[in-house]
């Protein structure tokens, strides 16, 4: 309390003081800030309990939601009937019936080359590229890893584990094959050695292990295929080859009869070539499926290889051959096929994408018994697809998963938990009536695991923006994800013809129609879309379908600041005399000062066109206005940085690096349209004065535009290209130092702490005279950058996090420029020399910057009742603005009295004349009442506005101004809450004093910070550019919460972040698939129940009577015992230096997931018992062996007595 004490008395020191809240603040959570409170304001510190203390916080992440990022292999498990996938970035995906999704990496990192279940028993093995095997416990909710086996001197090519089998076969890239027990996860003695495996004749080595299979007929026999055609039959009982066979092109897989006579490969020639055991010389029959027979009798033309075949066969009808590739290289056009062949008729089913892997979903787990296919698994590169195979034009399953994320990649995200209950049903109603047709009428065939709702109960959305214009609306409680609805944003403009890109305004080459930025309110379901060509688009929610005409405003939105060339100085004065450089606000005029493009000067022509016809609109969302920049005398519009909406006051407001504008879309009015300095007025706390250029070595790069955004992958971004032209295809002769550097340079950055989007053309000395007039402050034209660009590598800082720089450069469209006191350098983005020198710098304070540039983006927008001067002594309607230089400053809304008088009275909007300081740009605003609640801003009750009931009481507005209530006297102040990129204040309203302020972060910078509720209260939740995620109390500021949890390595983390309430969020962890995290303590304790059960006790079913005929004459499978044979016993110890045995964490990572507690306690016994029963388990199966020995031996001995009974003792 003496801490308390003391801030009261520097309170009371300062309360005298203006200007105080404008200053430094401490470093320390909660430290005051020399700023005072006058009179009531004082008080509320002492009054206000601050509930939220560490104890509720904790990190962790709860699931992983879409498509697996590049994926690598496919396993199933038949009885179980669950799913997994791996990948080429050592993630393990494992589903089964929706809700049950599971995620789980292997900490190498390294990319999974092949997965195999053992079926029924609850675990997994993956094969990964550095050549290490791990077995992994699903029995367990969290699954992890048991065993680990790590070759040192061979690379692993292919695994094999047989049914209800422990040992398991791999092969390797020298040829040899090694066998492993999966219970001890140690290497046996027993190898096939590749020299002994073929003939000695041969003269060339087989090449890599290609497959592995045992011989349905007899499990002592096992089939190896080599790459280069050479399989080979191996006896594992008299370690020799039984036969061996060769073709001329390599195999590439190798499938059974279920009789165990015949076996199918697939070749790299397009070929499928049926082998009999009893004549292995040649195969019984060779086709090439898709190739052309040639007329004079010649062997069919050669295809792309078949990568894998499946042999399958039915009872009651002709086997199944289905295969992958294989095409003819003629149609170089046609896409990834899958083929079927099912007797006589070839089915070919085209893919959207690359077949990666696939399976056949047969009926029964036992290789020797007829397999009755039901259904194919087939993985592609950005999809997954089951095909039915039951009925005969081969439909499609309904995927329940939501893999589709991805189908255009994603620009933006916004998470709402705990929302009005309603709007889920609602959403899922309107978005059921677009649902595709003609899938399978069966039910989704993996069907495994177990999962209840949980004890979370609140209803949670999520929205994602993609580059192709639509919004997708996710239903996302208890922790699963299911698609509500999708709007297609683009339908409101005109579609752009080929070949016109060039003649109209676009300003974006690809994906013109890029969501940027997206805003809901829940409660009056009005959504607010921001899109990369500069337009917004306000939509009202209806649930009848209507035909309008979509109404469409034109803004104007420049930075007019003149700027005046003076090539005579070389260094321009710190101070110069206000009165000759006072910045005119009046826009330049003349043809002499406008950029000619393409012939023509555009001014006052948005980028797109918006349809003028009457459109249908089907219920759900309704366009009801569209807003567009224009062009302003050549230059095209920037994109916009800040959006928000208020259904109450019926205004949408948004800003960029120009300005801001406020709309009236009741009214369908422009109400301000704005520069950022004409805001201030006379409270500008900064003199800026236009830049003169240098006179030698001025650069400014050209047209900055990201390509080929469809192909999201990494390996596929195009690499930035630039051309340095001015007037024509006439170039610029560059400095020899410089040309190198410039390569990759496409952008200005004026200053490391504006958002700014400007960039210039390049002009030489020589060229600024002739040039057109124009400082830096008036950009000629520029191309900006698609919105969706996320993979392109950042520059890391010494410190391993992302630059701020480069991270401004990739959210807003600009590139990189240091700047240099003489001259500007140019840096390329994958400059590793220069990394640390061009952008380690981060964001200075707000003062120093106004010298480099002088635009100001807007970057925070709130709308609020609030208490708008110091003087007031009632909340009014305000616009809350937050700038990338760390002002804040507050608008007036004069709104009109009555609710019948909105229609037609304007609405008055005039600057209050506050200005707040922060240092760096300003990220997010709240207001919390004199009790610390927070306040919600006004918004108005939803109706139908196309509703056929039309009376007086449905036209009327409900509004919900959530003004407090419970007493007069406590509503005479707020605490405002800002939080900028470097630090957070409280200030107390209407006094504007600063109570509270902490420095977040001094060598870093915030991307992210939102106030939420949680358990009841409020807190401030701060994602940091160095992958800390904090949380602080509110009004104090004192740190709940700071963990280096999520190193940002990509701009696609940065961009997608974001909190939610009830300890929730969520980011783009790859192009494909969302990652939901909890920083919740509660959540993290209840995450053991509601995380799916991978395992369910199944019965194995049960093997098929053979009958006495194949029980006689089919081989001697049954007598087959692998424990004798690659036992220590008989093939003794391997090579310790050939493999190296890890052993794993196992279901200690499941106690992790659920530490502390009852929770911890029940897991750990869960665990135990699993454990237990599998011992038991063991010890059974082992007693059922020893009796079955002993009734063998006590045969035998009965028998040996029989015969020498009555022999005499020298007869023997």
């Amino acid at each position: 309390m003496k801490k308390f004490n003391f801030r009261k008395v520097l309170d009371g020191l300062t309360a005298s003081s203006p200007g105080g809240s404008a200053g430094g603040g401490g470093a320390g959570g909660g430290s005051a800030h020399p700023g005072g409170t006058a009179g009531a304001a004082g008080t509320p510190r002492e009054e206000i309990q601050e509930t939220l203390t560490s104890d509720y916080f904790q990190i962790c992440k709860t699931v992983r939601h879409g498509f697996p990022y590049l994926p690598t292999a496919l396993a199933f498990d038949p009885v179980q009937k669950i799913l997994a996938i791996g990948t080429r970035t050592g993630a393990i995906r494992i589903l089964g019936r929706p809700g049950v999704d599971c995620y789980c990496q292997h900490e190498s990192g390294a990319a999974v080359l092949q997965l195999q279940f053992l079926i029924n028993e609850g675990a997994l093995v993956s094969a990964c590229a550095d050549d290490t095997l791990h077995l992994w416990n699903l029995r367990q909710k969290r699954p992890a890893i048991l065993h680990s086996l790590k070759f040192n001197r061979e690379r692993i090519t292919y695994c094999h584990l047989p049914f209800q089998s422990k040992w398991l076969y791999v092969g390797t890239e020298r040829g040899n094959t090694h066998i492993v027990n999966i219970e001890s996860f140690i290497l046996s003695g027993y190898v096939i050695m590749w020299n002994k495996a073929i003939e000695l004749s041969t003269k060339t080595h087989p090449g890599p292990v290609v497959h592995l299979s045992d011989s349905p007929r007899d499990e002592g026999k096992l089939l190896i295929g080599y790459e280069n055609g050479t399989v080979v039959f191996w006896d594992l009982r008299s370690k020799r080859a039984d036969l061996r066979a060769y073709y001329d092109e390599a195999i590439h897989s190798v499938a059974w009869h279920h009789e165990g006579k015949q076996f199918m490969c697939s070749h790299s020639d397009g070929s499928l070539t049926l082998w009999n055991l009893k004549s292995p010389n040649r195969p019984f029959q060779t086709t090439i499926p898709h190739g052309k027979i040639q007329r004079d009798g010649k062997k069919p033309e050669s295809c792309k290889p078949i990568l894998k075949v499946e042999y399958k066969t039915c009872k009651n009808s002709e086997p199944f051959v289905i295969f992958s590739g294989g095409l003819s290289y003629d149609k170089a056009c046609r896409r990834p096929s899958l083929t079927i062949m099912h007797g006589k008729a070839i089915t070919v089913l085209e893919m959207d994408h690359p077949i990666v892997d696939f399976l056949t979903l047969c009926e029964t787990p036992y290789p020797n018994e007829f397999q009755e296919p039901y259904a194919v698994v087939v993985l592609l590169e950005k999809d997954l697809i089951v095909v039915d195979l039951t009925q005969s034009n081969f439909p499609i399953f309904e995927n329940p998963y939501p893999i589709d994320i991805h189908e255009s990649p994603v620009t933006c995200t916004e998470y709402f938990a705990d929302c009005p209950p309603d709007l889920i049903p609602v959403l899922y109603s309107v978005g059921a009536k677009h649902k595709k047709q003609g899938y399978s009428n069966k039910e989704w065939p993996i069907s495994g695991g177990a999962w209840n709702l949980g004890a979370q109960t609140y209803p949670e959305i999520i929205i994602t923006g993609h580059a192709d214009g639509s919004v997708k609306f996710w239903d996302a409680s208890a922790i699963t994800l299911q698609m509500l609805y999708k709007l297609k944003t683009s339908k409101v403009f005109e579609k752009q013809k080929s070949g016109e890109g060039k003649a109209t305004a676009e300003i974006v080459e690809e994906d013109p129609f890029a969501v940027q930025m997206m805003y809901w309110c829940p409660e009056s379901r009005i959504f607010c879309v921001a899109g990369v060509s500069a337009y917004v688009v306000v939509y009202r929610f209806s649930k009848h379908e209507v035909n309008t005409e979509i109404a469409s405003l034109e803004v104007r939105l420049q930075y007019e600041v003149e700027d005046i060339i003076t090539p005579e100085p070389e260094i321009i004065p710190q101070f110069p005399d206000a009165s000759s450089q006072l910045p005119s606000l009046k826009s330049l005029s003349g043809s002499t000062n406008t950029v000619a493009c393409e012939g023509m000067m555009k001014d006052s022509i948005p980028c797109l066109s918006v349809k003028t016809r009457p459109v249908r609109m089907p219920p759900g969302y309704q366009a009801d206005l569209v807003i567009q920049l224009v062009w302003v005398d050549g230059e095209p519009p920037q994109q916009i940085t800040s959006l928000a909406v208020n259904s109450a006051y019926g205004l949408v407001a948004f800003g960029n690096c120009n300005g801001l504008a406020v709309v009236d879309f009741m009214q369908k009015t422009v109400l301000l349209s704005m520069g950022t300095l004409e805001l201030y007025g006379s409270s500008d706390p900064y003199q800026r004065q236009p830049r003169s250029p240098r006179k030698s070595k001025q650069f400014a790069a050209d047209n900055f535009c990201m390509r080929g955004l469809s192909n999201f992958y990494p390996d596929l971004t195009k690499r930035i290209r630039t051309s340095y032209q001015i007037k024509g295809s006439r170039k610029l002769s560059l400095p020899t130092d410089l040309k190198t550097d410039l390569d990759h340079v496409n952008g200005h950055c004026t200053s490391p702490t504006s958002q700014s989007c400007s960039s210039g053309k390049r002009l030489s000395s020589a060229d600024v005279s002739k040039a057109n007039r124009r400082g830096p402050g008036r950009p000629p034209f520029r191309k900006a950058q698609s919105a969706a660009c996320m993979e392109i590598s950042l520059p890391v800082t010494t410190e391993g996090y992302i630059s701020r720089r480069a991270v401004l450069q990739q959210l807003h469209g600009i590139s990189s420029f240091s700047h240099d006191e003489r001259h500007y350098t140019a840096h390329t983005w994958m400059n590793k020399e220069n990394r640390e020198n061009s952008f380690s710098r981060s964001r200075s304070s707000s003062v120093s910057s106004i010298d480099r540039d002088s635009k100001e983006s807007i970057t925070a927008l709130y709308f609020m009742e609030s208490f708008a001067r110091k003087n007031d002594s009632a909340v009014s309607p305000c616009l809350w603005v937050g700038t990338g230089l760390g002002m804040v400053l507050i608008l007036s809304l004069n709104l009109p009295a009555s609710d019948d008088l909105r229609q037609s009275e304007p609405v008055m909007v005039s600057p209050s004349g506050t200005v707040l300081t922060l240092k760096g740009a300003v990220l997010t605003f709240a207001c919390l009442d004199c009790t610390g609640t927070l306040i919600h801003p006004p918004y108005e009750v939803w109706r139908d506005p196309h509703s056929a009931d039309d009376g007086e009481k449905t036209r009327k507005r409900k509004l919900v101004m959530h003004s407090p209530s419970s007493s007069q006297d406590m509503g005479d102040h707020q605490f405002a809450v800002i939080c900028s990129e470097k630090q957070a204040k409280v200030f107390s309203l209407p006094s504007q004093t600063c109570l509270y302020v902490h420095n977040i972060t001094e060598t870093s910078f915030l991307l992210q910070a939102d106030v939420v509720t949680l358990c009841n209260s409020v807190c401030l939740a701060c994602f940091c550019a160095n992958g800390h995620i904090m949380t602080l109390s509110l009004p104090s500021l004192r740190p709940l919460l700071d963990i280096n949890y999520l190193p940002v390595t990509d701009m696609r983390i940065a961009r997608t972040f974001c909190f939610s309430n009830e300890g929730q969020a969520l980011y783009l962890s790859s192009p494909t698939e969302i990652q939901r995290l909890t920083y919740s303590q509660e959540m993290c304790d209840n995450l053991q129940d509601m995380l799916g059960d991978l395992f369910t006790p199944v019965e194995t079913p049960e093997a098929q009577n053979r009958g006495f005929l194949k029980g006689l004459f089919g081989g001697s499978g049954q007598a087959f015992d692998r424990e004798e044979l690659f036992g220590e016993a008989t093939a003794g110890k391997a090579s310790r230096s050939l493999a190296q045995h890890i052993p794993g964490s196992g279901g200690i990572e499941g106690v992790r997931g659920a530490a502390g507690g009852v929770i911890g306690d029940l897991t750990r016994a869960r665990i135990a018992l699993d454990e237990r029963g599998q011992k038991l388990g063991e010890l059974d199966e082992r007693t059922a062996s020893m009796m079955a020995s002993a009734e063998a031996f006590s045969k035998h001995a009965h028998e040996v007595m029989l015969k020498y009974k009555d022999k005499k003792w020298y007869q023997f």
